[in-house]
C-alpha cells in the first residue's frame, strides 16, 4: 500500500491551517490514501485546534524550536508510519495543493528521489521583496558550487521526498533544513527534480523564518559553511591553506627579487618574517585538510551503520 503524507510546519497559522488542509485533495494518482501532518511549532493560537478539526495528525512542540527541528519531527514521524512518500508545504496557502501532484509525479516514475519547488523560473515571483529575491539568488550560487548541480530555489519549503531519501538523511541543523537537505542528499548520489511553482506572496505578511534578512543571512551561511566543510572537508581546509600560501608567495617573491636587485632585505623586513609566518600557517591548514579528509571517511563510515540502524528499525514489515 502506498501512502502520501503531507506535512505542514505551522506557528501561529490558525486563521489559514484548515482551509489549506482542506484543499489538499483526497486523491493522488499513484497512492492509495493521503494523510496529513501538522507540526505545530510553539503556536499560542488554535492552530492545533484547527489542524484537528480538518483531519490532520498533530504533533506539538511546547516552545518554538523552528522549521528545521519541525522537519526532522516530520521525517521521523514519516518513516514511523512507513509513508512512501512525503511532500511539505506551507500553512498559509502560499503554494498551489494542486500542485502536489506535480511534485511527486517525477518520484512515483522512478525518475527522482526527491523533488523542491521552484519560484523562480524565468521571473521574479509578484511582492516577493528585493532584498530577500537577491538573497536567495546568492544563496542558490553558493548551494549549487558546492554540490556541482545547477539549483535553481535551494530555499522553497514546496518539496517531496521518497522514503529511501528520508531514512538516508542526516541532518545537523536546527533553524532551517532547506540547503542542508540538497547538500546532503546530493552528496550521497541522489536525485533531485526542479518543479516550477505557483506562490503568492500576501503583502504585510512577516515570514516566518527570515523575517530578519541579516539574521536569516547569517544563520542560512552558517549552515552552508558547515555543510561545505563536512561534505567538501579538504577543499574547505585546502582553500584556505591555498590563500594563505598565495599571499606568502606574492611577499616572498617580492622581497626575494628586492634582495637581488640590492642586497639587502631592508626596508622590507617584516614583510619577509610575515611570508614566512603565512607560508606555516597555509602548512597548518593543510595538515588540517588532510586530517579532515580522514575524519571524512570515517563520518561517512558511520553514516552507513547510522543506515543500517534506521533500515532495522523502520524498515521491517
Amino acid at each position: 500500500m502506498s501512502s502520501l503524507l503531507v506535512y505542514m510546519p505551522a506557528l501561529n497559522e490558525a486563521e489559514t491551517i484548515a482551509s489549506v488542509l482542506n484543499s489538499v485533495p483526497k486523491k493522488i494518482a499513484g497512492f492509495t490514501k493521503v494523510d496529513l501532518l501538522v507540526i505545530n511549532d510553539g503556536s499560542t493560537d488554535n492552530t492545533e485546534k484547527e489542524a484537528l478539526n480538518a483531519g490532520a495528525h498533530v504533533i506539538n512542540h511546547k516552545t518554538n524550536k523552528g522549521v528545521g527541528m519541525a522537519f526532522q519531527t516530520a521525517v521521523n514521524y514519516a518513516l514511523k508510519v512507513k509513508a512512501t512518500i512525503i511532500v511539505s508545504i506551507d500553512a498559509d496557502g502560499q503554494f498551489d495543493v494542486n500542485q502536489i501532484q506535480e511534485m511527486v509525479a517525477p518520484i512515483v516514475n522512478k525518475e527522482a528521489d526527491f523533488c523542491i519547488g521552484n519560484r523562480f523560473h524565468g521571473i521574479k515571483p509578484q511582492n516577493m521583496p528585493s532584498i530577500k529575491y537577491f538573497g536567495n539568488k546568492k544563496v542558490n550560487s553558493i548551494v549549487s558550487f558546492i554540490c556541482k548541480e545547477k539549483i535553481e530555489d535551494a530555499s522553497c519549503g514546496f518539496r517531496a521526498y521518497s522514503k529511501n531519501a528520508l531514512i538516508n538523511l542526516n541532518l545537523l541543523g536546527d533553524f532551517t533544513y532547506t540547503h542542508e537537505t540538497i547538500l546532503d542528499l546530493i552528496n550521497k548520489g541522489f536525485i533531485v527534480k526542479q518543479i516550477p511553482v505557483k506562490v503568492t506572496y500576501f503583502e504585510n505578511r512577516v515570514s516566518r523564518v527570515a523575517n530578519n534578512v541579516i539574521a536569516y543571512g547569517f544563520k542560512t551561511s552558517k549552515i552552508i559553511l558547515k555543510c561545505f566543510r563536512n561534505y567538501k572537508p579538504f577543499y574547505f581546509f585546502g582553500g584556505i591553506a591555498l590563500f594563505f600560501f598565495s599571499i606568502a608567495l606574492f611577499l616572498g617573491i617580492f622581497v626575494f627579487i628586492h634582495w637581488l636587485s640590492t642586497g639587502y632585505i631592508t626596508p622590507y623586513k617584516s614583510l619577509g618574517i610575515l611570508s614566512l609566518i603565512l607560508f606555516l600557517t597555509s602548512i597548518l591548514f593543510l595538515v588540517l585538510a588532510l586530517l579532515a579528509d580522514m575524519l571524512g571517511g570515517i563520518r561517512q563510515n558511520q553514516e552507513k551503520i547510522l543506515l543500517l540502524t534506521k533500515l532495522r528499525l523502520y524498515d521491517r514489515d
